[in-house]
């Protein structure tokens, strides 16, 4: 029985995401025809149409849709197998493609990366920053082998290690009456205003978690894209907001008069780990990743028989 080939497969799964027959073969770095040719004979192959050639536009058949699908999910094997073949003389080489949320990378990658490149130098590490969400699909696509997020947030379907736990430290402006405080009471922010990132980063819930009386006393209009942005704000005194403990040591308050807080009572905080796809080839490696990033963890994993998840 006659099987499609992988480079049929990657020019059929290029076509359907691009929705274009020479945006196609500019990212697969070949003719249009060339690629037109090999979905032709992957067609013949199969027995099917996988493409509506009725229509000026690219439109995949019920068939085609189907196959796309699948042949994501055989592609992503495809790579993993190559990569994990590749690493199986050593530990950690070869290319290992890691997604970073915005609240983490620019704090701890720095401190990480080049003792990690030092003690493997033979690892080619691709780094995305994005949000959590985008971040998880690019996962599941195939498109990333693993990232680093901060938790809780939802998971189902992938694994995950959690190699550290980072504090939520209430940050305000000098002048503020709660300036100076070693702790602070949750009601005694029942009548402050909110500052947060906006919506999509995973940090905004986080903060809303840890304190849901401030939830509703948000300022809706003013939000920040990013954490120094939000430092700024609570500076000149549009409000009150959390910080993670990772940005502060890293240096996030340089140039400003904020003061920080701990919160009484139950601990404010969030974890960061790692997070692929469940089964994957490189497993192992990941495993070990987790366990060289958690060396530089800041406040290490307070329950370690609890820092494994599946």
């Amino acid at each position: 029985m006659l099987l499609p080939t992988l480079r049929q497969m990657q020019y059929f799964v290029a076509l359907a995401e691009s929705g274009s027959f020479s945006r196609a073969a500019q990212a697969c770095h070949v003719t249009q025809s060339t690629l037109s040719d090999a979905i032709r004979q992957l067609e013949e192959t199969i027995g099917v149409s996988l493409i509506d050639r009725s229509n000026r536009t690219t439109v995949l058949t019920a068939a085609g849709e189907d196959t796309v699908r699948r042949m994501k999910a055989l592609l992503v094997d495809a790579r993993e197998m190559v990569d994990a073949a590749r690493s199986s003389e050593a530990p950690l080489t070869g290319r290992i493609r890691l997604g970073v949320i915005p609240s983490i990378a620019p704090y701890f990658l720095p401190r990480t990366l080049p003792e990690l490149r030092r003690a493997y130098p033979q690892l080619r590490l691709h780094l995305r920053e994005d949000l959590t969400r985008t971040l998880l699909e690019d996962l599941r696509a195939g498109r990333l082998d693993i990232c680093l997020i901060a938790f809780p947030v939802q998971t189902e379907g992938f694994a995950t290690e959690i190699i550290a736990e980072d504090s939520l430290l209430l940050a305000v402006d000098a002048s503020h009456a709660l300036a100076g405080r070693p702790t602070v009471r949750r009601e005694e922010l029942a009548d402050e205003t909110l500052l947060l990132l906006e919506d999509g980063h995973c940090l905004r819930e986080h903060i809303r978690a840890v304190a849901p009386g401030l939830a509703d006393k948000q300022n809706e209009e003013i939000r920040a894209s990013s954490l120094t942005t939000l430092v700024h704000m609570v500076d000149n005194q549009l409000g009150i907001t959390f910080l993670p403990r990772i940005a502060v040591e890293a240096g996030i308050l340089s140039g400003t008069d904020i003061r920080l807080s701990e919160l009484d009572g139950t601990p404010a905080r969030r974890s960061l780990g790692l997070v692929w796809r469940k089964g994957s080839s490189r497993e192992r490696d990941f495993h070990l990743l987790a366990g060289f990033l958690r060396q530089f963890a800041i406040e290490p994993v307070r329950d370690r028989a609890g820092s494994d998840r599946v």
